[in-house]
């Protein structure tokens, strides 16, 4: 058997039926579309309704904006800190615990109580996070944020109006 010998069994496919060819068969004339009005035209547009707006216009499009420059932190608030065993937690004690993922930037988060000195180096602190750690009696260290995170560097011009 070969690729020409292969067809659909008899009876299985139906011509398309032929309209507008003349009164001798059943889509004579007008074809099926009735008699004048406007959907016996051929000149009404697909997806036109009526004069309302179509579907294709009301939906929205290119809403909203992304930052380009946003800096994403994965948060670790102070109470899960305070669980961890150790004086010096750094985002490498923070993956082996499992509160952050590797190459993702933390912010710590002043949820939660921290009742012992800890010293703490993450790449961001809120306010409230790093007031909790110095009263507790430990420190904070800002990690500096790698290469590709944050804004751009200015441009020649800007640097050398300053």
């Amino acid at each position: 058997m070969k690729l020409h010998d292969l067809a659909p069994p008899k009876g299985a496919t139906k011509a398309k039926q032929r309209v507008g060819r003349g009164t001798g068969g059943k889509g004579h004339k007008t074809a099926g579309r009735g008699i004048k009005g406007q959907n016996a035209r051929s000149k009404v547009p697909a997806g036109f309704e009526g004069g309302q707006l179509p579907l294709m216009q009301r939906i929205p499009k290119l809403k909203g904006f992304s930052n380009p420059f946003r800096v994403a932190y994965t948060p670790v608030n102070i109470g899960a800190l305070a669980s961890l065993d150790g004086d010096e937690i750094t985002v490498e004690t923070m993956v082996a615990a499992g509160l952050c993922k590797p190459k993702e930037l933390v912010k710590v988060l002043g949820q939660g109580a921290l009742n012992r000195p800890i010293r703490v180096s993450a790449h961001a602190f809120s306010a409230s996070a790093a007031a909790a750690i110095t009263t507790a009696g430990g420190s904070v260290t800002r990690m500096p944020l790698p290469f590709g995170h944050g804004r751009p560097p200015a441009s020649g011009n800007a640097l050398m109006n300053r």
